[in-house]
């Protein structure tokens, strides 16, 4: 009995360790488009079928794909047969022009020439979407977004600009430019607050959103994901379409940080909306 009892704890033992192995030596794929838009894929893509396809967005295709962190809920889909992809945000990677800033400031002087950064962000995100359905990757009935911080903002508004994108998570996310200290000469510009998505409720109504912040988050603006999630409600209430938004305000003393366990909230929250890939 002994020896029976030592054997299967060393099987599952092996077992999670070739577990931690297989998820430490997944790599990510960098890939292009026919027209040339670069993208990046993380997770098993030795299937017989399309995968739900879960968009992860934080940084640069390989800052966030490469980080467990920045992969949150994708790391517990990926163990449900999810792939992850992402593209590089605006003045992120390839898309910083050599004159602008990196980052958010690059953001920032974009919205002062009214450089619609976020409709370009859309237009590659969902060329890309367009090719992983057309090569059977990605099946488009389950896909879905998720974004930290600036990566929320714009899964956000990729959810709002592709039908395709069936619910979307934002980890701490912008909601309104004009909040971010690197907007603070730019906050009155028309184009920031034609991207505020508190103005784009209405776009959001009866859409599956789920949002986590932290009660204490500073940077962002724990009140500002508030009102989001309340006038997406009431935008959908005043359609007559069912209200599908989730808000978590979570206990989280160091500011603009995920509160732990959002990971797998989420995790469990989209695969509830459209399924495994099993």
């Amino acid at each position: 009995m002994k020896h029976l009892l030592l054997t299967t704890i060393v099987a599952a033992l092996s077992v999670d360790i070739a577990g931690v192995i297989a998820e430490s030596e997944s790599k990510v794929l960098l890939m292009h488009t026919p027209d040339g838009i670069e993208f990046g894929i993380w997770g098993n893509t030795k299937r017989e079928r399309p995968a739900p396809t879960l968009i992860v967005l934080a940084t640069t295709i390989e800052n966030t794909l490469n980080s467990a962190y920045y992969r949150r809920c994708g790391n517990q889909l990926a163990k449900r047969g999810y792939l992850c992809i992402s593209i590089n945000l605006p003045c992120h990677g390839d898309q910083r022009v050599a004159s602008e800033p990196e980052g958010l400031p690059g953001w920032s002087q974009r919205a002062a020439r009214n450089s619609d950064f976020v409709s370009e962000f859309n237009n590659r995100l969902s060329k890309v979407l367009d090719h992983l359905v057309k090569q059977g990757v990605s099946d488009p009935k389950k896909i879905a977004a998720c974004g930290t911080s600036r990566g929320g903002f714009l899964a956000l508004h990729a959810a709002i600009h592709d039908p395709r994108v069936k619910c979307v998570a934002g980890f701490a996310p912008v909601t309104d430019l004009s909040v971010l200290r690197e907007f603070k000469s730019t906050s009155e510009c028309q184009l920031v607050k034609e991207l505020n998505l508190i103005n784009r409720a209405k776009d959001l109504a009866g859409r599956k959103v789920w949002i986590v912040i932290g009660d204490q988050d500073k940077r962002v603006g724990t009140d500002h994901a508030v009102r989001l999630a309340r006038e997406i409600s009431r935008e959908s209430r005043k359609l007559k379409l069912p209200s599908r938004v989730t808000l978590h305000v979570l206990p989280e003393p160091r500011g603009h940080t995920i509160p732990d366990e959002a990971d797998r909230m989420a995790a469990d929250w989209i695969f509830q909306q459209i399924g495994s890939g099993q």
